[in-house]
């Protein structure tokens, strides 16, 4: 079995911290299912740690990282030690953080959503995965934000942080960039009207806000609608994540379907 070194243990270790993962561009990936997600998107790993029991869940898996990176075999006592989850399943890798200057390039048919100051990794996961899944160009998260390397964001994407491209971007930069691209911003908010058809051909910048501020008036100054999910009465609201994915689902189904 490999010795898993000092400096990578301690390596793995500052990649707990936001800073961290910004100052190296790297990510830790972990789980069976975000793995796979990772490889499947292209991405190759830094490196891979890997004990029995990923073995015994999945050797296919472990077959497909030998090919792409090197593989540190340890016990299942050392992955645990080293992972963010308290039932981890054998796998761990360090990845390069994507990168790409997509949101340079945005034009009025692209289809972009918006997470304003969203704090909550879990929501922000989902809000990717949704994205993802629904053929948005792609993710802008302005600043306030959790970022989407945390762990436990990836880990709620699935993977689709691999696979959707994502901007972290100061609000008055985001602002500026959408209006050159001619895009209409959307802010979603429970004042605001039922989701239905946009009124226009073309795409859209969905903002999606904190369950606690909502969006920034900056942002709110240049909507050119609020839109809502309707609900029965009684219920008050729903929570970022299932709000953005319901929005974004009908946004994106009037205009034929993911990718059309």
């Amino acid at each position: 079995m490999n010795a898993l070194s000092d400096a990578r243990r301690r390596l793995i270790g500052r990649l707990r911290h936001r800073k961290t993962r910004a100052r190296e561009a790297l990510v830790l990936v972990e789980g069976v299912r975000v793995v796979s997600d990772l490889l499947e998107a292209g991405v190759r790993p830094r490196f891979a740690l890997v004990s029995p029991r990923c073995d015994a869940l999945a050797p296919d898996l472990v077959g497909r990282l030998h090919e792409v990176t090197e593989v540190v075999r340890v016990d299942d006592d050392t992955l645990e030690s080293c992972a963010d989850t308290s039932t981890p399943q054998g796998v761990l890798a360090v990845a390069p953080e994507p990168g790409g200057d997509w949101f340079d390039r945005i034009g009025p048919d692209d289809r972009i959503l918006v997470l304003d100051a969203l704090q909550d990794p879990g929501n922000v996961g989902t809000l990717v995965r949704a994205a993802a899944a629904l053929g948005a160009t792609g993710v802008v998260l302005l600043d306030g934000s959790v970022e989407p390397w945390n762990p436990k964001a990836v880990r709620a994407s699935a993977g689709a942080v691999f696979r959707c491209p994502l901007a972290l971007v100061q609000s008055d930069r985001a602002l500026e960039r959408l209006s050159r691209a001619g895009l209409p911003i959307l802010v979603a908010d429970a004042s605001g009207a039922d989701v239905a058809p946009p009124p226009w051909h073309g795409g859209w910048a969905l903002v999606v806000g904190s369950e606690g501020h909502g969006v920034r008036e900056a942002l709110r100054a240049q909507a050119a609608k609020t839109v809502r999910v309707p609900m029965a009465a009684g219920v008050e609201s729903l929570n970022a994540g299932v709000a953005g994915s319901i929005l974004l689902y009908e946004l994106t189904r009037h205009r034929g379907g993911p990718g059309a």
